[in-house]
């Protein structure tokens, strides 16, 4: 890929997952002490990000630098925006809490993510509930799952699905001794 065409996806990967992370152009901007307009051009793909901004604004959105380059090799152009293959998708672990994501979706820029979450034994969302706006829907793959909502305590084995519209405040537990796998969709894609 050619340094534009890089500079370009580079670009679009950052304004994807800022959209996705609900942050505007000028909170991110804020949070690495940069202007909008240098970050405008930077999500255009107009401008070169030196490794240092990168991990500025890979630090601000909450993910390893890691999360703006695809794992293997690059899809063919077919499938570009199409098709995620095993061994390309983005990972995000979250540090020291045993849950460990795989977006599953080409892009954060549609209507919909899929993700794959595993949850080590005892792994959880963490202390704090989480509050994602729009549908969250998901099948538990394997293992256990306990799913905490409207100050109701859910357990699901595998097999079982579940779905909610803003019902406010949620967080994931694996009370097991195994590792469970749950495929999440949200709408609209949030992270």
């Amino acid at each position: 890929m050619n340094r534009p065409a890089l500079d370009r996806a580079l670009g679009h990967q950052i304004r994807d997952l800022r959209r996705a992370k609900g942050v505007t152009l000028a909170e991110l901007a804020a949070r690495i002490d940069r202007s909008v307009g240098w970050l405008s051009q930077i999500e255009r793909g107009l401008s070169e990000v030196t490794i240092s901004a990168l991990h500025q604004i890979a630090e601000a959105l909450e993910v390893t630098v890691s999360w703006f380059f695809a794992h293997g090799a690059p899809a063919s152009e077919d499938e570009v925006g199409l098709v995620v293959r095993r061994g390309h998708r983005r990972t995000l672990d979250f540090q020291g809490s045993g849950v460990h994501e795989e977006m599953l979706s080409p892009s954060l820029n549609g209507s919909l993510l899929l993700v794959e979450t595993t949850f080590a034994p005892g792994a959880s969302t963490g202390d704090r509930d989480r509050e994602r706006r729009g549908e969250e829907a998901g099948v538990v793959l394997s293992g256990t799952i306990e799913l905490s909502i409207d100050g109701k305590r859910l357990r699901l084995e595998a097999g079982d699905s579940f779905a909610f519209t803003r019902r406010g405040p949620h967080r994931c537990h694996n009370p097991g001794k195994v590792p469970a796998v749950v495929l999440w969709v949200l709408t609209p894609p949030s992270y």
